[in-house]
């Protein structure tokens, strides 16, 4: 580099960090001036070297623990939602109602909540805040929102104590507003937590630990969720002290979270090595991309439609304890997660995905005919047949999974827009879903003519023949697919069902 060129360049960052700290700066000799500009390239250099060292066991367990009250009400929100509201006296329709607000709450935030984070990450005045923590600052918002406001869904109306009168037009949106604002707290925390993963290393060992981590606290969420909801279901048979008790765990966690985990001093690496970006209409041109989120979608619809209704149905059909609420769904997770971790040894190649998700699909679809047949004389039976749908969630959910992987192939650029795209219609699609059958459920005509003549109620139905036929559908449209054969190793990180 020429001499005056140096110069002139030495003139231009004196000038830039004369804006940054002090007028005084552009005051300092050439000498001083490149003396500080190599100090901050030494900075710059150490910082990126400290990206690259593995983390410790400590920062990566902290960080697992940072999602755990989202895990934990997430299973509370479908397990036992729409039983709590309609024991507490709202229909069917409207405990579906306030479902379906929480569901398109959290749909739309997911999309664009992300965008929000990136773009505050740009303004350069809050680049102040990046000793707190910025991810940390979302993270922390979201999860005061979700502590806050799932009390108040499992809880008393709110606005119904407020205005002194309570009927159920004003029930129904009290609690759907706080379902709404539980979601959308949820969906902050979510995607904050998650995009902390590449701003706090740039190891890939360190990444890929800090995923594991994550999803080893997702299965010890809901084995804790379901064990103390044995415990209060067998002893006060309270859906109220198990939230409670859910939200103090699930915010222990939190600050253990917040304390623990430590953000780079400056996030300015996430946006300068952020790669461009993919448009949208490559991927709605793709035939592929259609099939894989109708295959994603039909399967988030067998696992959650099947979650919500399996309370109604082992307590009002089977006649079972009521302890029956987390033994039956404990068991089911418990077969998911053994499955899952065997499935981490797969070697994935196009048939093999399409052979396991039809397996899986097929284990629902005989589920499903047990459920429907199942008389109440026999209900121990539903024990065995929980196995059998745990396995199916398992061979489902992460074939599902990987098939997302494989349309986004190595180029990570469209992965946001595949990955919140789908959650997006995965989520307002089960919210409709539920809010059909729920209404269903709550119509007097209804529940004569299949509860008293032939003696299959709505809530068997939904339990047995819609995951039934929606693993149909998405057997077939896996089978429809051309999927790249690309050989790939086992998982390098646990898909927990």
């Amino acid at each position: 580099m020429l001499l005056a060129d140096r110069r002139g360049w030495v003139n231009e960052r004196v000038l830039h960090l004369g804006d940054r700290f002090n007028a005084g700066l552009t005051n300092l000799t050439l000498s001083q001036s490149l003396s500080l500009m190599v100090n901050m390239r030494d900075n710059d250099s150490s910082s990126d070297a400290q990206l690259d060292e593995p983390l410790g066991r400590v920062s990566i367990l902290s960080y697992g623990s940072g999602h755990m009250l989202n895990d934990i009400t997430s299973s509370c929100w479908f397990t036992y939602l729409l039983v709590f509201l309609t024991d507490l006296g709202l229909s069917p329709g409207d405990a579906a109602i306030v479902m379906l607000s929480g569901q398109l709450a959290d749909g739309f935030t997911t999309i664009f909540v992300g965008e929000l984070i990136y773009e505050v990450m740009n303004m350069r005045f809050l680049f102040q805040m990046d000793r707190f923590g910025h991810f940390k600052l979302w993270h922390a918002g979201g999860s005061i929102l979700v502590a806050i406001s799932f009390s108040s869904v499992f809880g008393s109306c709110v606005p119904c104590k407020l205005m002194g009168i309570n009927t159920s037009t004003l029930e129904t949106v009290g609690y759907s507003t706080f379902a709404a604002i539980f979601n959308v707290g949820w969906a902050v925390t979510q995607v904050a937590h998650m995009s902390m993963v590449n701003c706090i290393t740039s190891n890939p060992t360190s990444r890929v630990s800090l995923v594991s981590c994550r999803n080893a606290f997702t299965m010890v969420a809901n084995l804790s969720l379901y064990g103390v909801a044995l415990v209060i279901f067998t002893l006060l048979q309270s859906v109220n002290v198990l939230v409670q008790v859910s939200i103090s765990l699930g915010s222990c966690f939190v600050v253990i979270f917040l304390i623990g985990t430590k953000e780079p001093g400056s996030i300015r690496h996430c946006l300068d090595k952020s790669p461009s970006r993919i448009s949208w209409d490559y991927w709605f041109k793709r035939v592929l991309y259609y099939q894989v989120a109708l295959v994603y979608t039909l399967t988030r619809l067998v696992t959650n439609v099947s979650q919500a209704f399996l309370a109604f149905y082992v307590i009002n059909d089977l006649e079972m304890n009521q302890s029956s609420k987390a033994l039956v769904p404990a068991i089911i997770y418990i077969c998911s997660l053994i499955v899952s971790v065997i499935l981490q040894e797969t070697r994935w190649s196009s048939w093999r995905l399409k052979l396991y998700f039809s397996a899986g699909a097929v284990l629902w679809i005989l589920s499903g005919l047990g459920i429907v047949l199942l008389p109440s004389r026999m209900h121990n039976l539903m024990y065995a047949i929980s196995i059998v749908i745990g396995a199916a969630n398992a061979l489902m959910t992460v074939t599902s999974i990987s098939m997302e992987g494989v349309l986004v192939g190595e180029d990570l650029n469209g992965c946001a827009f595949v990955y919140g795209s789908l959650s997006f219609v995965d989520k307002v699609s089960c919210g409709i879903a539920l809010y059909v059958l729920e209404s269903y459920q709550g119509s007097t005509k209804i529940r004569s003519n299949l509860g008293t003549t032939s003696g299959y109620s709505v809530t068997r139905l939904g339990l047995g023949l819609v995951p039934a036929a929606c693993s149909l559908l998405s057997a077939i449209a896996a089978y429809t697919m051309e999927l790249p054969d690309t050989q790939k190793g086992p998982l390098v990180e646990p898909l927990l069902a």
